[in-house]
């Protein structure tokens, strides 16, 4: 007994259990003769099911596929229709959550009779001689199935499971509603915004003038699949069939010789599950921002797509040819468990696939990351875009993300294993490749200049936001020279500098003297960039007085003079409070760019002013090269 799977099964048809294929064209006996010698009985049944998991073994239990026709079905040999279309139907992304209810009905059985199945009675015995088929169908089961496949995205705020559950709750209550005048839902408000968020796919046996997409329209067709299967079940379609051998009738037939084992068939799901858990994965990785934004990324994603389907699809034919030539007693069983062995030991072990995955999806999240604290950059997709970039500002600094591109050598291999013809007796080592290793951002040096300076250059764009003089970058161009990162500097479209260090914040401000009417300000060269520095100002105002003045000194050591004195008072000491924060910057030359401000607060018991200072660290954009 077989699952129909959609296929146009009808009694007295012959089928090769080699290859799980119907024999059209060709019968046993007269059409007239199969009509009327047809057994006939009522089978009315109905029932409905939830499905939560989306793994073969559930979708074959659901459509009671069993393991040697499973086997036929992952190779490609089974070409399904109808409700079973469901088998191929896979979630797109893992942040999907995803509930199917399954119909189900059946409305007779038919069955030849013995009169078909006397040895004396075949009409056409010449077609034992062909050996095109091993049974021949005897019974058939007809009904229809309905799947309705809910769908519903879960955003990174929310619980998958909690979705999946709610989900799960509302497709049970399906079977159980109505539809009220003017189409609306008997249901809660809140269960009616809820459902509002399902998207819905039907695969069915039944003929519909527009399918479901909604959470209303499946309460709709559910409603009316019984309707539709016709007041005498002229509608249906096969569900389950019966075949008998014909050695039966002809000891000279050809036969099945052996099955699959259980085991191997398990073996193969296991292979096709993780390459649909993989295709998941690494399409939702090129759907990110970030895939778009550096395209060296994406470029090696659909680079390894493309190379895992096409190991799939050569994987699945050799299967297929395995499957009849072990069937047929071409082969023994162990020529399959040879094709599962030699995956296991290639560079498509599932083991390598993963963890280059894993590394993927953790790239996306640095990039994703970093450019997030980027903020006043724009992120550019290309060299070409770069240029126009530069082009348009008289000074452009671009934060370069070099190692994208560079060569992965797991790549590579999985590429040659492609090209080449490897003998199932070839050694490999699945373990040859150590992806991690090859990846830039895993190098501790290579990751700790890479955060010093993209704080640097974010520090940097904030300072200037209010320039439009200059424009901050970010983009992906390969330098093996600056291994993970660099900053470049550019002047009217021009490269002044592949390795351009921004000026950081002085390490600190302090008073160093102070007299009835004046105090002076030591600033401590930044940490970086203090070679591109050509002076310091300060800018304070007085308290009363309105405007600012600024003060300008090309060492690190400003004196602001002018305060008015006054008495000290009896008892307290004149200690001056600093105090350092971030202000926005403003634009003071067409030369000189702000690089980091920080506002000093000075006060003493020997002015009547307290003073406010703006520590201005400026420098025209001047390279050194290291």
């Amino acid at each position: 007994m077989v699952a129909a799977l959609g296929r146009p099964f009808c009694l007295g048809m012959l089928y090769d259990c080699r290859r799980d294929q119907l024999v059209p064209g060709l019968t046993l006996w007269d059409h007239e003769d199969l009509k009327n010698n047809i057994r006939e009985k009522p089978q009315n049944y109905s029932d409905f099911e939830i499905i939560a998991s989306e793994s073969i073994e559930d979708k074959s239990q659901a459509l009671k596929v069993e393991a040697s026709l499973k086997a036929s079905f992952l190779s490609g040999l089974v070409e399904v229709g109808g409700s079973a279309k469901y088998l191929n139907d896979k979630k797109a992304s893992k942040d999907q959550a995803r509930v199917t209810l399954q119909y189900k009905a059946t409305t007779k059985f038919q069955e030849l009779s013995m009169y078909h199945l006397g040895r004396g009675n075949v009409k056409h015995p010449y077609v034992f001689d062909k050996g095109i088929a091993t049974h021949v169908v005897t019974a058939i089961t007809y009904g229809a199935q309905a799947f309705f496949v809910f769908d519903r995205s879960v955003s990174e705020k929310e619980d998958h499971q909690d979705i999946q559950g709610n989900l799960k709750v509302m497709i049970k209550k399906i079977p159980g509603l109505a539809i009220e005048g003017e189409g609306s839902l008997n249901m809660e408000d809140k269960d009616i915004a809820n459902v509002k968020e399902f998207s819905c796919r039907f695969h069915g046996d039944f003929s519909l003038q527009k399918p479901p997409s909604s959470f209303q329209d499946a309460v709709e067709v559910y409603q009316n699949l019984p309707t539709l299967m016709g007041v005498h079940g002229e509608n249906t379609v096969p569900m389950r069939v019966w075949l008998l051998p014909l050695t039966v009738l002809d000891s000279t037939a050809a036969h099945l010789i052996r099955q699959i084992s259980i085991r191997l068939v398990q073996g193969v799901q296991r292979v096709l599950e993780d390459f649909s858990e993989l295709e998941m994965r690494y399409s939702d990785a090129l759907r990110t921002a970030t895939a778009h934004q550096f395209p060296q990324v994406g470029k090696k994603l659909k680079s390894f797509k493309q190379m895992c389907l096409l190991f799939k699809l050569e994987f699945q034919q050799n299967l297929a040819k395995k499957l009849q030539s072990i069937r047929g007693g071409g082969e023994e069983e162990a020529a399959l468990a040879e094709i599962l062995m030699k995956k296991q030991s290639s560079p498509f072990n599932s083991e390598n696939l993963n963890v280059w995955m894993d590394c993927k999806e953790r790239e996306i999240s640095i990039l994703k990351s970093f450019t997030n604290m980027m903020k006043n950059t724009k992120i550019i997709p290309s060299q070409n875009g770069l240029h126009e970039e530069t082009l348009s500002a008289e000074h452009a600094v671009c934060f370069i993300f070099t190692s994208l591109g560079s060569a992965e050598p797991y790549l590579s291999a999985l590429s040659n294993y492609l090209k080449v013809s490897i003998k199932p007796d070839d050694p490999q080592d699945p373990h040859a490749h150590d992806v991690e290793k090859e990846q830039w951002y895993l190098s501790k040096q290579v990751f700790d200049t890479l955060r010093e300076k993209a704080k640097l250059f974010s520090d940097f764009a904030e300072a200037n936001k209010e320039n439009k003089k200059i424009k901050f970058l970010t983009v992906g161009l390969t330098n093996d020279t600056h291994k993970g990162s660099s900053i470049y500097l550019y002047k009217d479209g021009s490269s002044l500098s592949e390795n351009f260090e921004p000026p950081s914040k002085p390490e600190t401000v302090t008073v160093s003297d102070i007299n009835h009417n004046s105090v002076t300000l030591k600033i401590t060269p930044p940490g970086c960039g203090a070679e591109n520095i050509t002076s310091y100002s300060v800018e304070y105002s007085v308290s009363g007085k309105d405007g600012w003045q600024q003060k300008t000194a090309s060492d690190a050591e400003v004196t602001v003079s002018g305060l008015s004195p006054n008495t000290k008072r009896r008892g307290r000491d004149w200690m001056p409070e600093v105090k350092l924060w971030q202000r926005k910057r403003e634009e003071k030359s067409d030369h000189r760019s702000c690089w980091s401000v920080w506002i000093t607060k000075v006060h003493s018991d020997r002015w009547n002013d307290q003073l406010h200072c703006w520590c201005r660290v400026e420098g025209q954009f001047q390279v050194h090269t290291v």
